[in-house]
């Protein structure tokens, strides 16, 4: 009997490590620090908020969001002027920008944010989006 108490441990020990695992293998979805879902929502759907996925383009041929527009993170530096246009040339015009888990996201922020562009927004990951509408 004790010797089917310790393999019950051993097992329950494996089970919260493969969830720690997962967890840290993006099993679990969960904002990243510095994402705003809920304002990010709020800015495209009430403000015209340009809504930029910076994922690759396959990523974004899998899945977007609605309305969203392109510009892979590799690509932004050199794509700015693209924004600008996009935007009217107004620097205040507020963006949004995800990708999938928002980590992305966070470096695109950055680069509009040193680029001129003031009201940038990290809307995290794609999924974050349905999450932003509770």
């Amino acid at each position: 009997m004790n010797r089917n108490v310790l393999d019950f441990r051993t097992v329950i020990r494996w089970f919260f490590l493969l969830l720690l695992v997962a967890g840290a293998l993006g099993g679990c979805s969960s904002p990243v620090e510095g994402s705003e879902p809920r304002l990010a929502y709020t800015q495209v759907k009430e403000q015209g908020a340009l809504l930029l996925d910076v994922r690759t383009r396959q990523e974004f041929l899998q899945s977007r969001i609605e309305g969203a527009k392109n510009i892979p993170i590799t690509e932004l530096k050199q794509r700015l002027h693209e924004i600008e246009t996009l935007v009217a040339g107004d620097l205040s015009h507020p963006i949004v920008v995800y990708c999938e888990r928002g980590y992305r996201a966070a470096r695109a922020r950055e680069i509009l944010l040193s680029a001129g562009f003031d009201k940038v927004t990290n809307l995290g990951g794609i999924r974050d989006w349905p999450r932003a509408v509770r």
